[in-house]
């Protein structure tokens, strides 16, 4: 969530050794701000769900740096296997405001900036931090999807400087951490399909930090210390349109429906085994990952009970011709289905994963009628 690519990391550095030299012998003047920058989201999976710096301006002195936590690099060894067992590591950089500015533009996502109301002796400290920081190891740290990602890394960082955890949430009625995620999904169908059907029940919880950057750009918004309003000011940086998700043919919900009454209306067997393998072997890939991840929200999956291994069992006594074997493999799977549609009466994506439920219950009821004594 949340991150940049490195394909800029070499100017990024360049820029870093260039303005850092002096930045630790910096004294902010009384006309310094810090402020954060909340980014749209874009297009591309990474940028969905928008991005977070933070940005220090000091004109008398030269200063106008951003600084962020969303950077990573594609040419790391073993990149997909590291990101989802949850081991990638993310680092914080630092980049010109006017080259922050330019990425943006280009990308066309817009900016909004929230100066905070710090005093001048938290401003120089969190200035004095983050470049220190900067130089020295406490830069890298461990991405994970929800816990620490480029949003969650700022509260952190600010509520560190500030002295108390004064940014959070603290409302009891908070949503589920599914909740809040899913909308940013509409318009990519089988990413948000996939990402429903990966998670466990962690997200099903209700979300106790703010993790995203539209959530931490409201948090600061509406937050007061005593009565004083940590949001000094409001500004639009870069004020962009979002850019209309072109119509996809293949990748939307209606043709993904149209799937599956083939499958039901063809009532072929080997079609129905071969969408049982897939099932199982989902199912297999799910709690493997729930073993092997050391992302939480990938733990206690319980979307196999739809994509369930034991439907390898059905395939097996179907190919064995063992009618007992199939009947009570097939009862069993029937229950588990049951038991799922249960647990997502309340959950966001019943509908998404509904053509899969009926298309497995309809073959199951079959086999389960077709091998009864």
């Amino acid at each position: 969530m949340c991150t940049r690519k490195l394909a800029l990391l070499f100017i990024l550095l360049l820029s870093l050794f260039s303005s850092q030299a002096n930045s630790q012998e910096i004294t902010l003047s009384n006309t310094a701000e810090v402020s954060v920058l909340t980014c749209g989201t874009g297009s591309e999976i990474y940028s969905l769900f928008g991005h977070t710096a933070i940005r220090i301006k000091d004109t008398t002195n030269f200063v106008d740096q951003v600084y962020n936590y969303g950077t990573f690099d594609f040419s790391t060894p073993n990149f997909y296997l590291k990101f989802v067992k949850g081991d990638l590591q993310y680092l914080e950089t630092s980049c010109s405001f006017e080259e922050f500015f330019q990425e943006y533009l280009y990308e066309k996502r817009s900016i909004d900036e929230q100066v905070l109301h710090l005093s001048q002796d938290k401003k120089q400290a969190l200035f004095d931090y983050l470049n220190a920081s900067l130089q020295s190891e406490e830069r890298f740290y461990t991405y994970k999807f929800i816990d620490k990602n480029c949003t969650t890394m700022v509260v952190q960082t600010l509520n560190k400087i500030i002295g108390k955890p004064i940014i959070g949430i603290s409302s009891a009625d908070a949503p589920t951490c599914r909740t809040i995620l899913y909308p940013y999904f509409n318009g990519h169908f089988y990413t948000q399909l996939g990402t429903s059907i990966i998670f466990g029940n962690k997200v099903d919880l209700q979300s106790d930090q703010v993790f995203l950057p539209s959530e931490l750009y409201n948090n600061i918004q509406n937050l007061k210390v005593g009565n004083q309003p940590i949001c000094k000011e409001s500004r639009k940086i870069l004020d962009l349109e979002k850019t209309e998700i072109p119509f996809s043919w293949w990748n939307n919900y209606y043709v993904f429906c149209l799937f599956f009454v083939l499958i039901i209306g063809l009532n072929k067997p080997i079609v129905y085994k071969a969408y049982f393998g897939l099932l199982g072997l989902l199912g297999v890939f799910f709690i493997f990952a729930g073993f092997y991840s050391l992302h939480s929200e990938l733990v206690n999956n319980y979307n196999v009970l739809l994509f369930n291994p034991i439907l390898f069992f059905v395939l097996y006594y179907e190919l064995k011709n063992n009618k007992k074997g199939v009947f009570y493999t097939s009862i069993f799977s029937i229950l588990c289905l049951l038991i799922y549609l249960l647990i997502l009466i309340n959950k966001p994506y019943l509908m998404i994963v509904a053509p899969l439920i009926i298309t497995s219950g309809v073959r199951l009821v079959q086999l389960i009628l077709k091998n009864k004594s």
